[in-house]
Formats: structure tokens, C-alpha cells, sequence
């Protein structure tokens, strides 16, 4: 038996250990268990997305919780060495490029168990971002390199990373989405906020870059105000954006916008469901560029940079450099009137991925 040790730490990576957890588990070959650090540890952000795409409850569960990048990246990689030093995995598999990630790469390196990182290879090229240190660390010690896109596969040889470590399979986050793209045409949550098809916009934002200032906000708030003239905008609102809209005194103004429907955080089927209904989605994520690519809806990225590329070259993303209300408002007319691009569906976001992963890590470690 191989026995692989499946992190997830936050939100993104549930959606993309659920289909790689399926594909294990139907490989007599492979013991598959998940290990949850719980850096989303509240239920809007972690319990509904197990209970959702159908996770066993995770075999162990840390308890890392929030904190600075340092904390949470330190506390984990304590936790996570005494599981290590119970299971003595074959494998320890990370997803994305969270804390987390960096966190059980690291324990597990030193430990002498090698590591397989899912999502490998993507670079933003702006190293500001916590996210893109773990993504370029984490890479740099993983003995298998699973690479969503070619960019991924150029970034790598770029680096110098030997081509025998590296295997481009397609996109993991796409096979949770086409597995319950059914499943969630069955949620009510389009008749819960009074929703039709094509009748509104859907904006999330979470970033710090984006949501830690009064001015930020003030330009998100121009945002929704400016396309709620149009259309409903529905703002599944993040915790952190939320405790920032109280803490800078702007929650009165952003609860009196007209034609705005403010919810939680929705569950992994609702937001789904969401998404594939709307008119354009306007965000700061990054799994959400590659899900539009794939349901062919327009999205507009507050982000000067991407480390999903083939979302902008060939998929329906744009990027905007800052929080200008002007240009949102240009670009949405765009598409309102019909004059977006017609975005492809990437080579390999096919859905079978995790399947593909299976096939090569049975090959390369039975």
C-alpha cells in the first residue's frame, strides 16, 4: 500500500483534495487520508464544504486557526510533525499555494518523505505576495510537480527544475466542478435571494491588498453602487471584509445600496450555482478566474498580475490593475453589450485530472 497524506488548510484546497481523495480511494493500491490544518476553521469557511463535496471527516484535524503568516505557518508545521511521526506516510500530497501548504512541505522535507504539489509551476511574478513565496518555495523541494496549465511547465524549465519531476495532468478544480455542476442546479439558492438567470452580477473580495484600507472599500462600494444600476450584485462577503467594512465605519453605506443582496459565505454548491447564473463576475480570487474560464462567464480581476495566465490569454478573465470604478464600469457596459471575448475551455480541464494523478503516483511509487 502507498500512504499519502492529503493537506488542506483553507477554503480553495477542499475543491481540489475531494476529487484527488475519490480518485485515491478507488485505487487499491493508495491509502488516502486527510489532514485538515484548519487555517479556515468556522463552519461558513471548512464544515459545509466537507459535508458538500462528500469528505470523509478529516482523519486529523490541527486546530492551527488564524493568525500572522509567521504563526500559522509555525503552529502547522509543529502540529503536523507529530502526525508525521504516527503515520509515516509514503507521500505527503499539498495543494495551491496557502500556508498550509508551505507549512507540511517543509515538515515533510525534512522528515525525508517527499512531497507532490498539485497546482505547481504558476507564478504571478509579484513576489509581494505571501501566496507566490509559497508557491516558488513549496516547488522548489516537491519531488512531483502537477501543473494545471503551460505556463506552469515553462515557469519550471525557467527555474531550472529537472523535466522528470514535472507532469502536466490538467486542473484539479475543475474536476470538483464538472463532478457537481448537476448536484448544484438542485440548490434552492437562486429562489432564496430572489434571483433569475442573467439578472445579476456576483462580487467577492478578500484580498488585503483590496479590503485592509478605507480606500479600498470606498472603491469597492463605488464598484457595487455603479453596477447595481444595472443589475442586482450579489456579495457573498468574506470575514475579513466584513470585520473591515465595521472597523473603517463603512457598513451603513454598503447595507443602503439599492439592488444589492449581502449574504454569508456560500457553500461550495450554492456558490457554484451562483456563478454559473450570473452576468459577470467581479473578484480578487484566483480559483474563480479558472471556474469562469471553464462556465464560460465574463470576469473582471482586480489583480494586476495572474498567476492563472491561460485564464486571460484564452479564457473570459480580465485583468484590472487597481480598484478604478471608471474602468469597471466600462468594462461591465462591455458586457452588457455583448462585445466580451468568447473564451476556451484549457487543455486538460477535463475533468478526469485527479485520475490522471492517480495513474502516475501508483506508477512512480508502488
Amino acid at each position: 500500500m502507498i500512504k499519502i497524506l492529503n493537506i488542506v488548510g483553507a477554503r480553495p484546497n477542499f475543491m481540489k483534495v475531494a476529487p484527488l481523495h475519490r480518485a485515491f480511494e478507488q485505487r487499491p493500491e493508495i491509502e488516502s487520508k486527510i489532514v485538515h490544518t484548519g487555517q479556515h476553521f468556522d463552519a461558513k469557511m471548512s464544515d459545509v464544504f466537507f459535508e458538500q463535496l462528500q469528505m470523509p471527516k478529516p482523519h486529523y484535524f490541527l486546530g492551527v486557526g488564524g493568525g500572522s503568516h509567521t504563526e500559522v505557518t509555525a503552529k502547522t508545521m509543529l502540529e503536523f510533525e507529530k502526525v508525521l511521526l504516527v503515520e509515516k506516510p509514503d507521500l505527503v500530497l499539498v495543494v495551491g499555494d496557502v500556508n498550509a501548504t508551505l507549512a507540511c512541505t517543509l515538515v515533510a522535507i525534512k522528515s525525508h518523505i517527499p512531497v507532490a504539489h498539485v497546482e505547481a509551476g504558476l507564478r504571478s511574478g509579484d513576489r509581494s505576495m505571501p501566496e507566490e513565496l509559497n508557491r516558488i518555495l513549496t516547488d522548489s523541494v516537491s519531488e512531483y510537480l502537477f501543473i494545471t496549465e503551460q505556463s506552469g511547465v515553462d515557469n519550471l524549465k525557467h527555474e531550472g527544475v529537472p523535466d522528470e519531476k514535472v507532469f502536466f495532468v490538467g486542473n484539479v478544480m475543475i474536476d470538483s466542478l464538472v463532478h457537481y455542476l448537476e448536484k448544484a442546479k438542485q440548490t434552492s439558492v437562486l429562489d432564496d435571494l430572489n434571483l433569475q438567470k442573467d439578472s445579476y452580477a456576483v462580487v467577492t473580495m478578500h484580498r488585503p491588498a483590496n479590503v485592509d484600507t478605507p480606500e479600498g472599500l470606498e472603491a469597492i462600494l463605488n464598484v457595487i453602487e455603479d453596477t447595481a444600476r444595472y443589475k442586482k450584485v450579489v456579495l457573498p462577503i468574506h470575514p475579513r471584509t466584513a470585520n473591515n467594512f465595521k472597523k473603517f465605519g463603512l457598513s451603513e453605506r454598503l447595507e443602503a445600496i439599492e439592488g444589492l443582496v449581502l449574504t454569508e459565505p456560500q457553500g461550495y454548491l450554492e456558490f457554484l450555482q451562483l456563478m454559473q447564473n450570473a452576468t459577470i463576475i467581479i473578484t480578487d480570487s484566483g480559483g474563480i478566474q479558472e471556474e469562469t474560464t471553464f462556465l464560460q462567464i465574463p470576469c473582471l480581476t482586480f489583480r494586476d498580475s495572474t498567476e492563472r495566465p491561460i485564464t486571460v490569454e484564452i479564457g473570459t478573465n480580465q485583468l484590472l490593475a487597481d480598484l478604478n470604478p471608471v474602468t469597471v464600469h466600462e468594462k461591465f457596459l462591455e458586457v452588457l453589450a455583448g462585445k466580451t471575448k468568447k473564451g476556451q475551455i484549457p487543455p486538460l480541464w477535463d475533468g478526469h485530472t485527479s485520475e490522471r494523478i492517480a495513474d502516475i503516483l501508483i506508477e512512480k511509487l508502488a
